[in-house]
């Protein structure tokens, strides 16, 4: 089955809500530019947790003391390759119709899984996603998350994917109330479509 991971946590209440919902993974963004930022806080939750960097220092990275980093700057592949010494990596990919996956080589023996998101305003989070028949031009070479505006109704077109090697759903602003406060009910929308 297709694992979901849910982004952009920094409420303790709804970060306990959304946990007793058992995503595969919570997403922590600390990029202090997103209006997701979770800063310092602490959280108490036994989900396989990924910190999420924009162009951040090795150390940095791994003061966070996540199992798994997720970096959606310009990372370079002697970066991911040091923190693979310590954690696994997600290299994120801003999608849009121009793209050339040819760039997504160099991070194949890097990076455990590729992020495709959608390229916009913002270095994730934009809320609407792209053309998923973009990612018929990908290799399919390493699992990836999908991201970028995924809700209940976008995710019933799900099958346009299939025979892809898609690991993971990753659910932000398609979900939220308000940036960072996850709804509920739209996110067990999504899991009754996963199902």
């Amino acid at each position: 089955m297709i694992k979901l991971k849910i982004c952009g946590m920094r409420d303790p209440a709804n970060i306990e809500a959304v946990a007793e919902l058992r995503p595969d993974y919570m997403g922590f963004i600390f990029y202090d530019k997103s209006p997701r930022f979770v800063g310092d806080l602490k959280t108490e939750t036994d989900i396989e947790r990924v910190g999420v960097f924009v162009n951040a220092s090795t150390e940095e990275i791994l003061s966070k003391n996540m199992g798994i980093v997720q970096l959606h700057g310009n990372e370079t592949p002697a970066q991911c390759e040091e923190l693979r010494k310590h954690l696994r990596v997600i290299k994120a990919f801003a999608i849009d119709d121009d793209f050339d996956f040819a760039k997504t080589k160099e991070y194949n023996d890097v990076a455990d899984y590729f992020l495709f998101d959608t390229k916009g305003k913002y270095y994730g989070g934009n809320a609407y996603p792209f053309d998923w028949n973009k990612l018929e031009e990908y290799d399919q070479s390493k699992p990836f998350f999908l991201s970028g505006g995924l809700n209940s109704q976008n995710l019933n077109n799900l099958d346009l994917l299939k025979g892809m090697n898609l690991y993971a759903i990753d659910l932000n602003s398609g979900v939220e109330d308000s940036p960072g406060i996850k709804n509920i009910e739209k996110i067990k929308s999504v899991i009754s479509c996963l199902k």
